[in-house]
């Protein structure tokens, strides 16, 4: 916690850090004032002191989690070298989700977007502009090893980009609903594939 931060601050970031893993597992649906009281050891007053309600809550947790996965790949993405070892990193990092220090209850860009339909659009906008975000990086990092000379010209960024995605989010969704992790490790060796097509 940041040095200097006031009680309040202290607070919110405590209720944030501690119900992170609950809502990323449970959902916002599925986690309750109850949940969030029990984990926290603070009263319902003092959750409600701190946060409007619990949509603003699983709003702050959905920030935190996407930061936490942010901080992964961009560490990860930090020790490569090549424009191709950048985008490895997507494989890479979802493949040993179950290992590293993961957001708990796996990816929050998925967790959120299936369950934030047209009923939640707070948090369904949150997810859409997390994957606007990702699909973005990755185009630039395409545009980047191009101009860089390490990818042929004439690739379909934008393509790639929206493919590698739906790979490793639809991947992480059959091994979670199959309760098979080799499954998503099948899908990442495609999403490795693509990366390896971009070169000359």
């Amino acid at each position: 916690m940041g040095i200097g931060q006031s009680k309040s601050d202290r607070t919110r970031q405590f209720i944030i850090e501690t119900t992170a893993g609950i809502f990323n597992t449970k959902g916002y649906e599925g986690t309750s004032m109850s949940d969030i009281t029990a984990a926290t050891g603070l009263t319902k007053g003092s959750i409600y002191g701190n946060f409007e309600n619990k949509e603003e809550v699983a709003l702050a947790v959905f920030d935190y989690n996407l930061e936490t996965l942010r901080k992964i790949i961009l560490q990860r993405m930090n020790g490569a070298t090549s424009y191709h070892d950048k985008l490895m990193v997507y494989a890479q990092v979802y493949h040993s989700f179950k290992r590293t220090p993961f957001p708990e209850g796996g990816c929050p860009i998925l967790n959120t977007a299936v369950e934030a339909d047209d009923t939640n659009n707070l948090l369904k906008d949150k997810a859409a502009k997390a994957v606007q975000r990702w699909q973005k990086s990755i185009i630039n990092l395409i545009h980047g090893g191009i101009t860089a000379g390490e990818f042929r010209h004439g690739i379909d960024a934008n393509n790639v980009a929206l493919s590698m995605i739906a790979l490793i989010e639809g991947g992480i969704m059959i091994a979670r609903v199959t309760n098979q992790p080799a499954n998503l490790d099948e899908v990442l060796k495609t999403v490795a594939m693509l990366v390896d097509n971009l070169k000359h």
